[in-house]
């Protein structure tokens, strides 16, 4: 059975550990005030020794402060400058997180506690932090009845027994719900109340009938619609919980179509609404340019070349680093010329016979291009493997292989390697001789190691009669079943 309990968010933040803190001091750059922040904290029973104030930070956490606690356990985190406000933690000497509160945007309060009894803190002189104190308790007792609940449910042996328990749990969460709806109603400029409208999700209407017929795409379209309501993607708070980062994640998963034209319109979308926050903004198009620069799925990457187009080659480059532009610059640089769809770059290599051939003069349904090293360990396993199919299947499919060998000194491996492995002998062997990588170089061109973006080997390619690029970076096996697909369509 499914468990249906929703627990709330803030009742589970102290369970979490501090293995993954980052060991740097947060880089906000609060707005500027006249006061900075001044907590003191007296925490029992630290004496002579220094704790750290923490927050999260998308979905990792990081140290923003620390103090020296004299004999009495007495400190104080001060600084001319405030921190941006959202969820924030208290960190042991042995860097485990102890208890978590909300920074609000005085940052002039007091905090008492005692790690014997982290559930008993003291915060004095943050109304954020009283609401935030009275919400906590009524989460965990509400998030404790639910697991009770829910425990139950999954051992019920009747039908009855489970309705009755199911009724109970999704009426609790419905509670829970209504709890930050008026929350949010009565204490619309809380802090409390930004975090409650990045937290919630649309509930999925039901499916409607239209002239007759079910819209059963409608539940999707609304929940999609309204994801981000209420969510402005220029509030830096939202950066320090550890939920923003995961429904972000969610919404691309679940709610967006993975084409690179598709994704690339959300992720355009939500950048020009961050901009105005320079640190929202650098975060999330750090983030995108992470995930797309190296995708999960072909053809996605052509989402991170047009992050390069239209963010990067314009000038968005000024919180970058040295080494961090130029990977991005040339990153896409190898990416540019290799997009699916495309002509494939011209390849005019010499065989092993010292002949020419053009990667253009192939007349086949099908070419499989591929770069790489007979002494590479990985392609001793792969290209073999290549051949099986070929063999097995692709030859007669009139598919052909130009097979470029990376290294212009490696011919006589090559020949050992294709006589112990039996590899056909009606693949094209070629490779760049230094004479022509020389001129090439020369002349200002881009080689074939850009082109292609061949960094790693084996590389695979996929084209079609025309030359044009149908895949690449695929298992052998993809490759099969696509060729398999394109003769069938």
């Amino acid at each position: 059975m499914k468990n249906l309990v929703f627990v709330g968010v803030f009742s589970l933040i102290s369970t979490l550990s501090f293995s993954q803190v980052k060991k740097t001091v947060a880089t906000a750059k609060p707005a500027v005030v006249s006061t900075g922040r001044n907590i003191s904290i007296t925490l029992t029973p630290y004496k002579n020794t220094w704790i750290s104030l923490g927050s999260y930070y998308g979905k990792g956490k990081t140290l923003a402060d620390s103090t020296f606690v004299d004999e009495k356990g007495h400190g104080v985190f001060k600084s001319k400058d405030k921190l941006t406000p959202g969820i924030y933690f208290v960190v042991s000497p042995q860097m485990s997180v102890l208890f978590d509160f909300l920074m609000d945007n005085k940052q002039q309060f007091s905090i008492v506690g005692d790690t014997a009894h982290k559930d008993q803190v003291v915060i004095t002189g943050s109304p954020d932090n009283d609401l935030f104190k009275n919400y906590s308790q009524y989460s965990i007792t509400k998030g404790k009845a639910l697991s009770e609940l829910n425990s139950a449910y999954q051992k019920a042996t009747t039908k009855a027994d489970s309705s009755r328990l199911r009724d109970e749990i999704l009426k609790g969460n419905k509670e829970l719900q209504a709890y930050r709806e008026n929350f949010v109603k009565q204490h619309p400029t809380a802090l409390l109340s930004v975090l409650f409208n990045a937290m919630k999700q649309p509930e999925a209407p039901a499916i409607p009938v239209i002239n007759g017929k079910p819209d059963s795409l409608y539940p999707y379209r609304y929940v999609k619609d309204h994801f981000w309501d209420d969510t402005q993607f220029n509030d830096e708070r939202l950066l320090r919980t550890p939920f923003f980062e995961t429904k972000l994640d969610n919404y691309f998963k679940y709610y967006v179509v993975p084409d690179a034209d598709t994704i690339y319109n959300e992720v355009k979308y939500i950048l020009l609404q961050a901009r105005t926050s320079k640190e929202m903004y650098a975060y999330l198009l750090t983030k995108f340019t992470n995930k797309y620069i190296n995708p999960e799925f072909m053809g996605q990457d052509r989402v991170f070349l047009n992050l390069f187009e239209n963010f990067y080659a314009k000038g968005d480059t000024t919180y970058l680093n040295a080494a961090s532009r130029k990977m991005i610059f040339e990153r896409a640089y190898s990416l540019m010329a290799n997009q699916i769809g495309a002509q494939a770059p011209v390849l005019d290599l010499t065989d092993t016979t010292g002949k020419n051939v053009s990667l253009y003069n192939l007349d086949a349904k099908f070419t499989f291009v591929t770069f790489w090293d007979p002494t590479c360990g990985h392609c001793k396993e792969e290209i073999p493997r290549v051949d099986s199919i070929y063999k097995a299947k692709w030859k007669d499919l009139g598919v052909k292989v130009y097979s470029v060998i990376i290294k212009d000194d490696l011919l006589k491996e090559l020949k050992t390697f294709l006589k112990d492995k039996r590899i056909s002998s009606d693949w094209i062997e070629v490779y760049q001789t230094k004479e022509a990588r020389a001129a090439e170089e020369a002349a200002g061109q881009p080689g074939y190691h850009q082109l292609y973006d061949v960094f790693k080997t084996p590389t695979f390619y996929l084209l079609d009669d025309k030359k044009r690029i149908i895949a690449k970076q695929l298992s052998l096996e993809q490759f099969d079943a696509l060729i398999a697909a394109k003769l069938k369509k």
